[in-house]
């Protein structure tokens, strides 16, 4: 069975307006850390003398890696704090990657840190390097906030095993997901530490106010865009689910009312985090798209069952409470900078770009989307996306495995063949990341600019 929401036109009149793409604000960001990691270099430049001895070089080794952990510690929170600019602007699984990326960088800095400054300490002390250990117990009882630093680095460390690709994924998602958010605890307990036993702060005042304003700034970020926002928008929009509907063996889709939903600022393309208040998943937040054009009373996902948190979605009672955050992601309609526009689905990748498909604007004959699934079976949503290419004169493919099991050619050849134009293409692009990375090589290979190629994906 499967149920549309009607409203494409709507939804279209909303984003008819004249091609011109939101440019990502990515650089000028990167830069902006580039600059501000330089500043924290020049810091300690400032502020170290000569290096007579072997000991103090150790030191100020160790006293840069932790400056610049310290930094970083904060731009990992940064990253944590679902500012819309980061999450709409540069693309939610960029700036998943760049937390990633940065969390990694902090754990090994902060480790380097530990080892140099005790080790510059043992040696200052007439030990050696075999003393490490007992100086680092003896620096956790002697020196100020210590202590609390000891733990934090501890709690950085269980979180940054516990994110390991393989690690992560056997331990599941909400398991990895609550025990991540220890790193609010981790960065404030080594916070203090910086405070009060960094020479630069202690020589420099200028430098302490800048450690508390940036610090502070990322602190009132995290409070207002993941806490005080939730709440006020789901204080104002009081969402539950009004149906759920098996829309293949396995794939459901849930209906979701709420008060002036179209307020909400969500479009075709974004996702939400979504936690249902009922048994076993009031603690569960996960993200998936609206795979429809949100309307004034209704929104809509449509999942696939493939986990604990997925499975339970198709026992979802009517009046079930929601908790939503978002929306987020920037695979819009914002994106576009060409008049026609490929959209590529993989499996249940299907969501966003069926909503797109509904609402684009464009011709007859300037909406294509190509629908990759292993059957016929497994083409979840396919009526509603039948009709909407049949009112849009929009070309709808799939491409699903032969009888006999065999893949179909998504190469760059066959796009050619089949879209002879398409380097003149937009691509929006949603699906496993082995998928979505086959057909990426194809589309460059086709001749369409890396910067058409729009596409987020997220590992669970």
């Amino acid at each position: 069975m499967t149920t549309t929401l009607a409203g494409g036109r709507a939804a279209r009149r909303q984003t008819m307006r004249r091609i011109r793409p939101r440019r990502s604000p990515a650089v000028p960001l990167l830069i902006a850390l580039a600059a501000g990691a330089a500043a924290v270099l020049w810091l300690w430049w400032d502020n170290t003398p000569s290096l007579a001895d072997t000991s103090s070089k150790i030191l100020a080794a160790g006293r840069i890696t932790g400056l610049l952990a310290g930094y970083l510690m904060a731009l990992v929170v940064l990253q944590m704090a679902r500012v819309p600019a980061l999450e709409r602007r540069v693309g939610s699984d960029r700036v998943a990657r760049w937390h990633a990326m940065s969390g990694r960088y902090t754990l090994c800095l902060v480790l380097a840190h530990v080892f140099l400054t005790m080790w510059g300490y043992a040696l200052q002390a007439g030990k050696g390097l075999g003393d490490i250990v007992q100086q680092t117990i003896d620096s956790i009882n002697q020196l100020p906030d210590m202590g609390k630093a000891a733990i934090g680095t501890g709690l950085l460390f269980v979180i940054g095993i516990l994110s390991i690709g393989g690690v992560r994924r056997m331990i599941g998602y909400d398991t990895w997901y609550h025990v991540h958010l220890l790193t609010y605890a981790s960065v404030y307990m080594t916070f203090w530490h910086q405070i009060t036993t960094g020479n630069e702060f202690a020589v420099e005042p200028a430098a302490k106010t800048f450690w508390y304003g940036l610090y502070g700034a990322v602190t009132a970020l995290v409070l207002w865009y993941r806490i005080l926002v939730p709440i006020r928008l789901n204080l104002r929009h009081r969402m539950r689910v009004a149906a759920v509907i098996e829309e293949t063996p396995g794939i459901v889709s849930v209906l979701i009312s709420g008060r002036k939903l179209h307020r909400m600022g969500a479009e075709a393309g974004h996702f939400f985090r979504w936690r249902f208040k009922a048994p076993g998943m009031r603690f569960s937040s996960h993200p998936y798209s609206l795979s429809a054009a949100p309307r004034p009373d209704m929104l809509r996902i449509t999942v696939k069952a493939i986990g604990d948190h997925t499975s339970r979605l198709r026992e979802l009672e009517p009046g079930t409470k929601v908790w939503a955050e978002g929306p987020y992601g920037a695979m819009t309609a914002q994106r576009r900078s060409r008049g026609k526009v490929l959209l590529v689905a993989g499996g249940v990748g299907i969501t966003p770009m069926r909503a797109l498909f509904e609402t684009l604007p464009g011709a007859s004959g300037d909406i294509t989307l190509l629908y990759r699934a292993n059957t016929t079976q497994d083409l979840a949503l396919w009526g509603e996306l039948a009709k909407i290419a049949e009112e849009r004169g929009a070309r709808l493919m799939y491409a699903v495995n032969s009888p006999d099991g065999e893949r179909p050619d998504i190469s760059a050849e066959s796009l050619q063949r089949k879209i002879p134009d398409i380097e003149n293409h937009d691509v929006f692009m949603c699906g496993p990341p082995g998928f979505a990375q086959s057909v990426y090589e194809a589309l460059r290979g086709a001749g369409v600019p890396a910067r058409r190629i729009h596409h987020e994906s997220f590992e669970m």
